[in-house]
């Protein structure tokens, strides 16, 4: 039985204690852009009072992760990566731990959690941009460092420290559909909620939802907004990211080379604008066929552009005649993690969810799963760190 907690987990370790695992944890150390993966064995680690350590069941190689070695993006060496991921509880730090509603965590229960941990007490977080806080840490994209060792998922065990939002999923959902939700599915998501201070999904009719980029956000994007009532059209140049976003409830789902692919979408459903664009490829052109495509009291909230890249050329007339709304969504907040997971628990059966994760390797296999997913691979590489 979980009992209910309302005590904040604070971001200090409070009572420390060494935990010893054993066998020793692994993690496949990402030494820098040319120099592949090292084995590092963690025989234990100081766990802070709030902390818990989940050994590993599932992490997912995000786009961000086949970025950063690639070498588009920098990141601090040695890294162990990954921030898509589920695992169970096998150790509570003395202070105890609970989920982002405030009950109590136990060992043995099977969580996802944010990839990213705030301090809960900065401006920002004061905002409720926690995402954006002062002294922000992230899953996967932190130094390994002294009593921090598995900070990602490539891991047999992760290191959750005090103040990260966790969400209990259950032994209900495969693990195939929860690893992504740590990012992808969320930052939809979040992406979806921010475009609903404008314009709600649901209205009479359906609001009508462009998605730009048929990767897992925008498969997650289509998914969500079809399960509210929204009228969505995906568009994508590749086939078959076309076929599965018509099996993640897209009405249309079009090819964006094509010019007049998106009127003839429109045409045919008895509609004349877009209400919603979500764009979550972050192409240029993208960009700025999203921001062409709303009407009058229109959103576009920008999601896949999270490199340096070019300048876009907005009409500030348009924008301003046009009551256009354009936003920005980096990440997403506990709140937004906590209702992914209930969507995915409520609907997540009416899409092929699971489908998105494959092929699944082993952890000493992580080189290869990385070559697998680079440009042109499956949605998600998978990687199981028990087999």
């Amino acid at each position: 039985m979980r009992s209910a907690a309302t005590a904040r987990r604070p971001m200090s370790p409070g009572a420390t204690r060494d935990e010893v695992l054993r066998p020793p944890a692994l993690a496949q150390v990402w030494t820098g852009e040319g120099g592949g993966f090292e084995t590092m064995a963690v025989p234990g680690v100081v766990l802070g009072g709030g902390d818990v350590i989940v050994a590993v069941e599932l992490a997912t190689i995000c786009g961000s992760d086949v970025h950063t070695v690639a070498g588009h993006r920098p990141a601090p060496t040695p890294l162990v990566l990954g921030h898509e991921y589920v695992g169970r509880i096998v150790a509570i730090g003395a202070d105890g731990a609970c989920d982002v509603a405030g009950v109590r965590l136990q060992l043995g229960e099977r969580v996802v959690w944010s990839v990213a941990v705030s301090c809960g007490e900065c401006d920002r977080c004061g905002r409720g941009i926690p995402q954006k806080c002062r002294r922000l840490r992230k899953y996967g994209h932190e130094r390994v460092g002294a009593h921090w060792e598995l900070v990602g998922g490539f891991a047999t065990h992760v290191h959750v420290l005090a103040g990260t939002p966790i969400v209990a999923v259950g032994e209900w959902m495969p693990a195939r559909v929860a690893a992504p939700a740590a990012c992808g599915a969320a930052t939809a998501w979040a992406a979806l909620r921010r475009a609903e201070r404008e314009v709600p999904l649901g209205r009479a009719g359906g609001a009508t939802v462009l998605v730009t980029g048929g990767g897992l956000v925008g498969l997650s994007a289509a998914a969500i907004a079809a399960a509210r009532g929204a009228f969505v059209i995906v568009s994508d140049p590749d086939d078959g990211r076309r076929a599965l976003a018509r099996r993640f409830g897209a009405a249309a789902a079009i090819d964006p080379c094509d010019a007049g692919a998106l009127d003839a979408a429109l045409a045919t459903a008895g509609r004349d604008e877009v209400d919603v664009a979500i764009e979550a490829s972050g192409a240029g052109a993208a960009v700025d066929t999203a921001v062409a495509a709303v009407g009058v009291g229109g959103v576009v909230v920008l999601v896949g552009s999270v490199f340096p890249g070019g300048r876009q050329i907005v009409d500030p007339e348009r924008i301003v005649r046009g009551l256009i709304t354009i936003a920005g969504v980096h990440n997403y907040t506990g709140d937004d993690l906590r209702d992914t997971v209930a969507f995915l628990r409520d609907s997540g059966a009416r899409y092929p969810f699971e489908d998105l994760v494959d092929p699944v390797l082993p952890l000493d296999r992580l080189d290869e799963a990385f070559a697998l997913a680079g440009p042109g691979g499956p949605i998600r590489v998978g990687i199981d760190p028990r087999r």
